[in-house]
């Protein structure tokens, strides 16, 4: 038989054992272990860095999980009640059988802490700067605490009795216990932060002057309700939503009576409606202009109102108000979704109207600081380091424009306390930049199973009206165990050994608990197989030429396209445009 000349041309492999080398496929591409972004860190306003808290209570550490999540958020009790919770909504696991609960878990770990009376640890060295913060809601406190941990002298003047801003004159306390807030502020008391309530500020320059401030930071709330004329408002009564709740936390609110109709269709709307009920109403409606899908409240909000039997009146407006009535027109969307009248109307009952139309900042001591720009009421500043146009003066939360949540507060208080930081230090902050998302699409999502998120009970309906109590309960120890274990580690090697046990030349080395693994490039052939079966995409394969050989054995990437660990946080929200 004949042998081709392409046979012939061909030079056979060594025997395997004789020691010579043996011709091969050349590799093309290698692994490389990355660490992603994932969409729960990508999408916290607060920029918790989730992944990492979640794998220290998936671990049984509950101390060192509150301990990395109070980095960035100093108030873990208060979110886990009252964050809207955008990383569940981004988290991939909701495309297996459900996002975790991460405000559950959350939650948890603020109210263990609080139990056993765990505290921040005070700073290593002090500055010698003060700074003066104004107002006590969520951005001031938020900047209160990381100023104070940064080692400057912290001073928060409020005008309210007590700090805590609209989170204790404009949350309800079956959202949002007292306790709970009393015992998360009292933390940033034993720091060292100094809070003067009672006390309006009118001249800055003055108290910044007097007190040696060296940096401001203003956080005043969103205190000022918005007002509407209505045709004989003289004949009912009438109360501004922000007035009628703060009135409520400090008992001087009277009761109500009858029926309380309720216009706008904000959260302050829906929770205005609820404490009505609380107070003495027989009954509680809400007048809203638009449709549900265009309602500026959380659709959570929305139903947790229905459920406590109030009813919510789309697409009409008040045209009117009588004794003990209103008169309502119904309205219809345009092609473009925008309300009109349609000439029809209807008549309700209302002993008490409130107005819940929205709210402005209390700005006005800033219109004579030099430098300082307003748009309407709130004050522009740089996006990147929220410094007004005066050198040393920064603004956030309600007093920027922005939308107006907690958690958003909170974010920018971080961002604020860094960049004042810097300022002090005659430096300049850089962000750190953005990072590759990981998504379910890349994700083996068949590895983990179904295992359903645990839901935390909640009082009944018909007995939640009668009073303040907490509405929604936490998870157990266990439970919030189980929802950190449903944690996909997006993006960022968990050390499941899959790597390990599916490369067919053990070109893996396993490196021990919690320093995860490295690869022998000199066994490795580029095959993909350790990268094609990582359930969390923490592997990518690199084209061999975006690496050169240094003096050592091991190579060099030219072009890195590994993420440091620490950079899987997000700063506060990428912008402060209004929402």
């Amino acid at each position: 038989m004949r042998v081709s000349d392409q046979q012939r041309d061909l030079t056979p492999l060594a025997p395997l054992g004789l020691g010579r080398l043996r011709s091969g496929p050349v590799r093309s591409q290698r692994p490389v272990y990355v660490d992603l972004l994932p969409p729960c860190n990508a999408g916290c306003p607060a920029g918790e860095n989730i992944q990492a808290w979640l794998a220290h209570v998936k671990a049984g550490d509950h101390e060192a999980a509150w301990r990395q999540l109070t980095l960035d958020n100093p108030f873990p009790a208060i979110h886990g009640r009252v964050c809207y919770h955008p990383c569940e909504t981004a988290c991939n696991r909701a495309d297996l059988d459900g996002a975790v609960s991460i405000h559950g878990v959350e939650r948890f770990l603020g109210d263990l802490a609080i139990e056993r009376g765990w505290q921040f640890e005070a700073p290593a060295t002090r500055t010698g700067h003060r700074v003066l913060v104004i107002g006590s809601g969520p951005s001031g406190l938020s900047a209160a605490y990381h100023l104070a941990r940064q080692g400057h002298d912290v001073v928060v003047r409020d005008n309210g009795p007590a700090p805590g801003g609209m989170m204790r004159y404009g949350i309800p306390a079956y959202r949002l216990p007292r306790h709970v807030l009393d015992a998360e502020i009292d933390r940033l008391v034993r720091l060292g932060v100094r809070f003067e309530q009672d006390h309006r500020v009118t001249d800055l320059e003055a108290e910044r002057l007097e007190g040696g401030f060296d940096a401001v930071f203003v956080a005043v709330g969103a205190h000022l309700s918005k007002r509407v004329d209505i045709p004989n408002m003289d004949a009912g009564r009438v109360l501004d939503a922000v007035t009628f709740l703060r009135g409520v936390e400090t008992g001087e609110q009277q009761p109500l009576h009858g029926t309380v109709a309720v216009y706008g269709g904000g959260n302050t709307a829906m929770d205005a409606a609820r404490v009505a009920r609380r107070v003495g109403a027989d009954e509680s409606v809400i007048v809203y202009r638009r449709s549900r899908e265009q309602m500026p409240a959380h659709e959570e909000e929305a139903e947790d109102a229905e459920a406590e039997g109030i009813r919510i009146n789309w697409l009409r407006t008040i045209q009117d108000m009588g004794e003990g009535e209103l008169t309502v027109e119904v309205q219809e969307l345009d092609e473009h979704g925008r309300p009109h009248g349609t000439g029809t109307y209807e008549t309700l009952a209302a002993d008490t109207v409130i107005l819940a139309l929205g709210q402005e900042s209390d700005t006005a001591f800033l219109r004579d600081v030099a430098g300082v720009e307003f748009d309407d009421d709130v004050v522009k500043v740089a996006p990147s380091t929220l410094m007004t146009g005066a050198p040393g003066i920064f603004a956030g939360g309600d007093a920027v424009p922005s939308q107006r949540t907690v958690t958003i507060g909170v974010g920018h208080g971080k961002r604020a306390a860094r960049s004042i930081d810097a300022w002090l230090h005659s430096e300049e902050f850089v962000k750190e930049p953005r990072h590759d998302i990981i998504h379910s699409d890349r994700l083996n999502l068949w590895y983990f199973g179904d295992h359903d998120r645990r839901q935390q009970p909640e009082l009944d309906p018909a007995a939640r009206i009668a009073a303040f109590e907490e509405v929604v309960s936490g998870l157990s120890e266990q439970e919030a165990g189980f929802e950190a274990g449903r944690c996909l580690s997006c993006g960022n090697c968990f050390e499941c050994d899959g790597c390990f046990g599916a490369c067919p030349e053990d070109a893996i080395i396993k490196l021990g608990k919690g320093l995860r693994y490295e690869f022998d490039y000199a066994k490795c052939t580029g095959c993909g197989t350790c990268y094609r079966q990582c359930p969390v995409h923490a592997i990518e394969m690199v084209a061999e030429s975006e690496f050169t050989r240094s003096e050592s054995t091991q190579p060099v990437l030219t072009q890195p396209v590994l993420t440091q660990p620490e950079l899987t946080q997000v700063d506060a929200t990428d912008s402060v445009e209004r929402g």
